[in-house]
């Protein structure tokens, strides 16, 4: 070779070494994938892991066929926990054409908080997710019939580039560490098996990440558009018996945290004497309750009290006028490293509330009208609002209201709506039409209300009809935290909503009837709490078919009965708890249900043995 092409050759190399590492390293932030080298065809797939509790962020568990040459080949099982929501945790399965199909599963614990146990088995004619040995999620139909490759068993940690999705990205959050304590897999063997669901699974094998296995991981050095970050070897950390899995900057890479604790903003409650403040990462108690840590200009500070996440903080103070403006001076916090870090001294513009007046409506998806609010998405400064989903518009008839133009409007694939409130007692009326879907069984979902499952299965089409407005309504929703929470589940398709409404009791009064729905009212039963038997009375001014139901805690459905077509008039119906059942109901908080004509009320009684 000539010393002209010698050179010629060195320079070209050279540029491809640039272009190539650019391609690497061109993102400013740094995350961690692992995954098998080997890929499974069906079984169960075991995992215990603690998530990290930063928005814009996600950690996984999950299984992916890595060998197609396109979306025509997708196949992909998911288990995502975004570290925007405190209730969540997301599962998905993509088949080919890249069709998502996913679900929420509400859940009563902070995944972030502590470690907990997931997993999920695949067959040929299912995938089901479970939590805590649990079943929580199952997925069946044509779609399953698709995942049919050999996928690989994956985890990572990643900033996704979807805040509707993940929520707001802040780089002050840095690092966030995901820790995985165990990983295992069971094969599927129908008939033979000792394990899981009909013992139709065997024990293969458990990795328990006391060290890197490199006969069986891989660590993961790719990214891909809409991924924020690039996966590097030295993020994929093992520590005390554990993977860790970690997103960090381009700079302090691994599992180190030399990140000072920042306030990322601070917030006035409805009540005039408290503020509450949210910081970028977990903190230190014994730093964040001296009430010395705080300065607010002409207001004393006699009381701060770190809440349970562990990144938020409540203060009481005096002398603060809602009216007026105020600043706030932060110091001297300390996080939760190892070594600890100390917050620099730092000030933030107090948010004022803004309480809204009741009752509280809301055109969801769409614009003000008919004394409806105007959609928004929930931050700290908005007094409501929803997280994720997508908004249509659709101008037609509706059967069934006179409010047409709250019913044109919807927001689809939306997970939460969060309503500011004062802490009380709540009736709220949820409103909804089919506008797609001209058969039942194909949108179905779950609503849960401040924690409890009020709406199992509902399909929209199947209760009321297409096109046709159809309203749940709720009385007696206790608020304990100033956040009035609704969360959607999807079980097929997507969840969605058209309008919410809120009426506040000033009374507490639980025999109250629900405001505007005079037509059609159910009363508190009476006696409550009750022993054997208890009154329910209700009333109808128009001739309807009745259905009396039954729900527990969880929302599973644990009576019904038809109550048969009655003309108008007012009625009253006798539930005994003992006689109704083969085996009597334990003591605890039911909630039970009058539906009829595309309305549904439902109040909770107190059942004591």
């Amino acid at each position: 070779m000539s010393d002209k092409k010698r050179k010629y050759f060195l320079l070209l190399s050279f540029f491809i070494f640039i272009i190539s590492a650019e391609i690497v390293y061109l993102k400013d932030f740094k995350g961690a994938e692992y995954r098998t080298k080997e890929s499974y065809l069906y079984g169960r797939f075991e995992v215990r892991y603690k998530t990290p509790f930063r928005e814009g962020v996600l950690a996984s568990f999950f299984t992916y066929y890595d060998g197609g040459t396109g979306v025509q080949d997708w196949n992909e099982i998911d288990l995502e926990i975004l570290g925007r929501y405190d209730n969540d945790v997301q599962f998905n399965t993509i088949t080919p054409g890249q069709m998502d199909h996913v679900h929420h599963q509400f859940v009563n614990f902070n995944p972030h908080l502590d470690f907990h146990t997931y997993a999920f088995e695949w067959t040929p004619d299912y995938v089901v997710w479970f939590i805590d040995s649990e079943e929580v999620h199952r997925q069946t139909g044509e779609h399953i019939q698709t995942l049919f490759r050999e996928q690989k068993i994956m985890m990572n940690i990643w900033n996704p580039a979807f805040d509707n999705w993940v929520g707001d990205w802040n780089a002050e959050a840095l690092p966030a560490f995901a820790y995985y304590d165990w990983v295992s897999y069971y094969s599927y063997t129908p008939g033979s098996g000792n394990y899981g669901t009909n013992n139709n699974f065997t024990y293969s094998w458990i990795d328990n990440f006391d060290s890197w296995d490199q006969a069986k991981w891989d660590k993961a050095t790719h990214t891909w558009n809409g991924n924020n970050c690039d996966f590097i070897h030295a993020n994929a950390v093992f520590k005390d018996g554990m993977l860790i899995l970690c997103l960090t900057d381009s700079i302090n890479t691994g599992y180190t945290d030399l990140q000072k604790p920042s306030i990322i903003w601070a917030r006035a409650n409805n009540e005039s004497n408290k503020i509450f403040l949210s910081f970028s990462e977990e903190l230190d108690e014994t730093s964040t309750e001296d009430p010395a840590n705080y300065i607010i200009p002409a207001v004393s500070v006699s009381n701060a009290l770190l809440l349970l996440d562990t990144k938020s903080i409540e203060l009481s103070v005096t002398g603060m006028n809602p009216s007026q403006s105020y600043n706030l001076i932060v110091m001297n916090i300390k996080d939760k490293a190892e070594v600890q870090n100390v917050s620099a001294t730092k000030a933030v513009t107090i948010v004022k509330a803004d309480p809204l007046s009741f009752p509280v409506k809301i055109n969801v998806g769409g614009t003000a009208a008919l004394q409806y609010l105007p959609d928004q998405e929930w931050s700290y400064t908005k007094e409501y609002g929803y997280l994720d989903g997508n908004s249509t518009q659709w101008e037609l008839d509706i059967n069934g209201s006179e409010d047409d133009s709250i019913y044109w409007s919807d927001r689809y694939g939306l997970v939460t709506y969060m309503v500011r409130v004062p802490n009380g007692n709540y009736n709220v009326k949820l409103m909804f039409t089919e506008k797609v879907w001209d058969e039942p069984g194909i949108r179905i979902f779950d609503v849960y209300i401040e924690g409890s499952r009020l709406i199992d299965n509902l399909d929209i089409y199947n209760h009321a009809g297409f096109r046709t407005a159809y309203e749940s309504s709720f009385s007696n929703i206790d608020v304990n935290d100033g956040i009035l929470e609704i969360h959607f589940c999807a079980e097929e398709d997507n969840a969605l909503i058209n309008g919410i409404v809120i009426e506040q009791n000033i009374t507490g009064i639980l025999n109250e009837p629900v405001q505007g729905i005079q037509s059609f009212t159910l009363e508190q039963n009476f006696p409550n709490p009750f022993n054997g038997s208890t009154i329910i009375r209700y009333s109808l001014s128009t001739k309807r078919k009745v259905f009396f139901k039954i729900y527990d805690l969880l929302g599973k459905l644990v009576f019904s009965t038809d109550l048969g077509t009655k003309p108008p008039g007012e009625y009253e119906y006798k539930w005994n708890a003992q006689n109704n059942y083969k085996v009597p109901l334990s003591s605890g908080v039911y909630f039970y249900s009058l539906e009829g004509n595309n309305q549904n009320i439902v109040k909770k009684l107190i059942l004591l043995n």
